[in-house]
Order: structure tokens, then sequence, then C-alpha cells
């Protein structure tokens, strides 16, 4: 296929977008050998980046044995999943003696973890993102396992700059990234101390068509909606692009654990509005200014290794406007990317 499509004017479009693998995909993951786990892939993220895999492989001509398991709250999740080519299993990783009784994998990718609600249950948030992440590590100790967080880790940093590097000082500016950043000492801790092989990726807005910061703005400015610009600039990358970089480092794990910035480029809240209202025709509207903090991630490293995300920023801005201007279906989950305080 002409991997980057002019137009995502259906769901069909969207989901072939997301989920058809790039020839350097294809080639490593045909290196990979036994069962490939995703756990908790009934969120976001994970259905797209199970097909994804999926098709992989089956160009590949692999026999590697790919698995999804998640309480699957949502039953759609699952059935889209099956539909297209996942085996699924119904756990809850929460409970030890379920995580115990799941089976052996050469290869693990953890997605499970909790933001939005914190601000009402904290201790759920600190359940899910450590002790479901203790349970996980203890049972695939001997795994090679690519482990999701967040650039939530970090704190503000000057607007002026170009991010938080991964050997900077991991510190808590809310309650669910002190609880993100708990997640990540247990993951140090095994590593560590029990020898477990680990990249630990650290996601900064991936984006879709259905949600992301890009939906958040683009929405505002089609509404005649005031922007506002306090949280003056962010990282984000099409989500397409974050599915083929976390699995690519299924081959990059290691011990002491790997961290890894996964995100694009710096943007300004600003500039990405003008651009919705280029396409849309209309004036965008502003509220307070920049700020000269923000939270931003720098990605150098794991570009150097992986190269550069592939769809540019405007391409994905475009494929959003269409969307938003054709009335496509939305998620309707507000990332708050404005949230100054760490409150979700």
């Amino acid at each position: 296929m002409n991997y980057l499509q002019d137009v995502l004017q259906n769901e069909t479009a969207r989901e072939e977008q997301l989920t058809a693998p790039r020839a350097i995909l294809v080639e490593e993951l045909s290196q990979l050998r036994g069962r490939l786990l995703f756990l908790g892939v009934g969120g976001k993220m994970g259905p797209t980046l199970a097909v994804l895999a999926t098709r992989a492989l089956r160009q590949a001509g692999s026999n590697l044995q790919i698995l999804g398991i998640s309480r699957f709250s949502n039953p759609a999740s699952r059935d889209w999943l099956e539909t297209h080519g996942v085996e699924t299993l119904s756990a809850d990783l929460l409970d030890p003696r379920a995580v115990a009784s799941l089976p052996d994998a050469g290869w693990v990718i953890s997605l499970a973890g909790r933001k939005f609600g914190t601000s009402e249950d904290p201790s759920e948030t600190w359940a899910v993102n450590c002790l479901l992440t203790s349970h996980i590590c203890s049972r695939y100790s001997d795994s090679k396992i690519v482990a999701l967080s967040t650039g939530n880790v970090y704190p503000m940093v000057s607007a002026g700059g170009e991010g938080s590097l991964e050997n900077d000082p991991l510190v808590a500016t809310g309650e669910y990234s002190a609880a993100a950043i708990g997640r990540e000492r247990i993951l140090e801790y095994y590593s560590l101390h029990r020898g477990v092989n680990l990249a630990v990726v650290r996601l900064n807005y991936a984006v879709d068509l259905v949600y992301g910061v890009l939906v958040d703005i683009g929405k505002k400015v089609l509404a005649g909606e005031p922007i506002d610009l306090t949280m003056g600039y962010l990282n984000c990358i099409w989500q397409g692009d974050a599915n083929e970089a976390i699995l690519r480092l299924l081959s990059h794990t290691a011990c002491p654990r790997a961290a890894f910035n996964l995100t694009g480029p710096k943007l300004g809240v600003r500039e990405i509005a003008l651009k919705f209202a280029s396409h849309f025709n209309k004036e965008p509207h502003w509220a307070n200014q920049e700020g000269p903090t923000a939270l931003l991630s720098n990605p150098k490293k794991i570009n150097d290794l992986l190269g550069s995300p592939f769809t540019p920023i405007d391409t994905v801005i475009r494929w959003t406007a269409q969307w938003l201007q054709g009335g496509g279906a939305l998620l309707d989950r507000p990332t708050k990317f404005q949230a100054i305080d760490g409150k979700y």
C-alpha cells in the first residue's frame, strides 16, 4: 500500500493506517520465536498494536504465537481483536493468582496502566500502576519485557528547551505522576535485583483520529472555542508510529533496564491551532498566554536507535481535520494536556 494515505475518510481507512506494517517491522519481528503476550491489550493502544504485530508476522511467515490478555471491560475490543486474528484471554492482572496461571512467554509487552480518574480514587491508580507491574515482573522474570510508562514522570521544564532526557531526575508533580514513578521504580528493582530484561517506554501523547491532543485542539478550533495556551508546547506522535516503535523495542531490552522517550517533535499549541484553522477556514480564538514551562520530552535517544517517526505531524493534522469535518466517531476522552497541576 501507499503507506501514507491522502485521506482517512472512514473507520476502515483509519484502521488500515494504524495497522499496516512497514518492511522494517516485518523484518525485525521475523527474528522472534516462541510467544508474545500483550498484557492490558484492551485499552486505547492495545488493539491496534496487537493487530499490527499480527499482520507483520503474517507477512514474515513467522510462527510466533500472539496472545492478548485483559479484563476486557469493553467486550467490543475483544471482538475486534479476534476478528483481526488475535487470540485473546480474559484475566484480572491485579489478581496475582490469575497472573501466575498465565502461559509462559519469551516476550511481553505490558500496557496496563491508569491515569484518568486518579483524583477521584488514587488508590486504584497506585494499584494498577504498581501492584500489577510487580505481578507481571515476578511472573515473567525470565522474559524480555517492554513496559509502557509516561512522560509525566518528568517535571515541567523550560518551554524554550528541547525537553527532558532519559537520565534526568524523575519528579512527581501530582498523584498520577507519583504512581507512574512508583511503577518505574518497581521495574527498576526487578531489573537491578532480579535480572529482568526491560525496555521502559516513556510515551508522550500518542494521537489517533478518535482521541488525543490534536483532536482536543482541533475540536475547539472547529467549534470556535478559545484555545488555552497556558501549556504552550507539547510533543505528540501518530499512534501507528508509536505502535511500531514499541514492537521494535522488543529487540532492545536490557539489564539493567533501558529507558526511552517515545514521542514526536516539540510543537507549539498556537501553531497547531493555526494549522487547524487553515484547514477549517476559521479564525482561532485564544485564552491566556504561553507559560514559561511545559511538559516536554526529548526523543533523540530512540530516534538515533530506530529513526525518526515516519508520519509527519502535519499529515496527522490534515487527517484529523478531515475526520472532524466529516463527523468521524470520537472516544470523547479529553487528554487534559492543559493541566499544569498534575491532576487528572
